[in-house]
C-alpha cells in the first residue's frame, strides 16, 4: 500500500508518537530543561499535597534538606523520586545536581485499591485504599540567574 508524504506522518504508531514527544519535551535548549518523573503511591492526595507544597520552586539540595527532616510518612516516596529525577537529569543530559531545581511539583488523585475484609458470619467489609500520582519537573537554573545571585 502505498502513502503520501503527509500520510506516513500521521500514521506513526503510538510508542513512535510518544517517543517523539519526549525527544521535544527534553530537547536542550539554554533557557529550561525539563525533566518529569511520575510515580503511582498508596498515599492520600491531601498528605502528599502537604508535603508538595513545602518542596515546589526550591532548589535541589535544599528540598532534599527538607525532605529528609519533615516527620511526615509521604516524605519517603518523594523523596526517592527527586533522587531519580535528578539521577536521570546528570545521566541522560550530563546536568550538575547543584543546578537543578524544582519548576513543578503536584499530586493528582488516582483509583481506589478495594479490598475485602473477612467480618462475622461469613461477610466482609470493603476497604478503599486511595491512592495518588506523582508529578516531579526539574529545571536547571539558567547561567543568567546563577550570575546575579552571586553578585
Amino acid at each position: 500500500m502505498l502513502y503520501a508524504k503527509n500520510e506516513k506522518k500521521k500514521c506513526l504508531s503510538f510508542i513512535d508518537r510518544r517517543y517523539h514527544n519526549l525527544m521535544i519535551n527534553n530537547s536542550i535548549s539554554d533557557k529550561e530543561i525539563r525533566i518529569l518523573v511520575q510515580n503511582i503511591c498508596n498515599m492520600s492526595v491531601f498528605k502528599g499535597r502537604r508535603v508538595i507544597d513545602q518542596i515546589r520552586g526550591r532548589s535541589y539540595e535544599e528540598t532534599l534538606m527538607i525532605l529528609e527532616l519533615m516527620p511526615y510518612r509521604a516524605c519517603y516516596p518523594i523523596l526517592k523520586l527527586v533522587y531519580s529525577a535528578a539521577a536521570n537529569a546528570s545521566h541522560n543530559m550530563n546536568l550538575k545536581e547543584t543546578d537543578l531545581f524544582i519548576s513543578e511539583a503536584k499530586v493528582n488523585k488516582s483509583s481506589f485499591i478495594k479490598k475485602l475484609r473477612p467480618r462475622a458470619r461469613g461477610r466482609s467489609y470493603g476497604i478503599k485504599s486511595p491512592t495518588c500520582h506523582i508529578t516531579i519537573v526539574l529545571k536547571e537554573k539558567s547561567k543568567f540567574l546563577l550570575d546575579k545571585s552571586k553578585i
